[in-house]
């Protein structure tokens, strides 16, 4: 058998190899900003910190979490992460089960789906979507960071794909029973669908939570600024005004561990969320993609 031959093992060797040194790479540096977050300043601002803390302290969490800035921010960026699932996800399994059926059953199918990719290919920039934003009093809401982004063409197709692979008899059975298209979905491809459903649900949600630009483009007040963009603000334009420095907590505290702390905070909701849909993961990305 070829899984016995010596070429396919120095094969598998070789691969396991690689991606356990991916996967180390990947890991590494949020280990080196969990050291940083629990170090002291002196060694934290020296860049003396690797793997492991040094002067172990948990001031930069204190510090962070009593922070009313943060607080606000986490909570916004929750709101946009779980309204922003809800009502992509929806309106996506709307479409997806639309488009998955054949020109007998929706004869202008074929006009819907170029339609749809178009706008994936082409946008109208962002000077236009501003415009829009602004001209429909969406600034400084919630929504302007919702509802641009509720539907995905590409996480659509898949779950276009995906409905297309579900056995037409069970459709057809439904039918004969007297279901809708309604109790259809809801009975019949959405139980069937749960890898699709639950990979591309972790995509949206990654999408929002790490989202920072639309922040920045519409929301003025940083005060309604999702946790991405509080971040990006703090790390990344160095402005210390958001959390509210006190003179003599900046002698005893590092900004670096401070913003490590922050960072590793942000980070948590996904690592919680991952482990629950990680078994639906490869099984939903293989059989939304791949059609017969």
């Amino acid at each position: 058998m070829y899984h016995k031959s010596k070429g396919y093992k120095a094969f598998s060797v070789f691969n396991y190899l690689l991606l356990a040194l991916i996967c180390v790479s990947c890991v590494l540096p949020l280990v080196h900003i969990l050291a940083v977050s629990f170090s002291a300043s002196a060694p934290a601002n020296s860049n003396l910190v690797g793997l492991w803390p040094i002067g172990f302290n948990l001031e930069a969490y204190t510090k962070t979490l009593n922070n009313d800035n943060f607080h606000h921010a986490l909570l916004k960026g929750l709101e946009r992460t779980v309204l922003g699932t809800l009502i992509g996800m929806s309106l996506m399994l709307l479409a997806a089960y639309a488009l998955s059926k054949d020109g007998r059953g929706f004869k202008s199918r074929s006009y819907y789906v170029w339609f749809f990719l178009f706008t994936m290919l082409f946008s109208g920039g962002i000077v236009p979507s501003y415009m829009l934003i602004r001209n429909l009093d969406l600034m400084n809401t919630i929504w302007a960071l919702v509802l641009p982004l509720a539907i995905n063409v590409f996480n659509m197709v898949l779950l276009m794909n995906f409905f297309r692979a579900v056995p037409k008899e069970l459709e057809e059975a439904s039918l004969i029973d007297g279901a809708g298209h309604f109790r259809t979905l809801l009975s019949i491809y959405l139980p069937i669908s749960m890898p699709a459903i639950a990979t591309i649900s972790l995509f949206t949600m990654v999408m929002h939570w790490n989202s920072w630009f639309d922040g920045l483009l519409y929301i003025s007040d940083y005060r309604k600024y999702p946790l991405s963009t509080f971040l990006q603000t703090i790390i990344v334009q160095q402005d210390f005004n958001k959390i509210n420095p006190d003179v003599n907590e900046l002698k005893n505290i590092s900004q670096r561990t401070v913003k490590s702390a922050q960072i590793f905070i942000g980070t948590l909701p996904i690592l919680l969320v991952y482990p629950f849909l990680q078994r639906y993961f490869v099984k939903g990305i293989i059989l939304g993609a791949v059609k017969e």
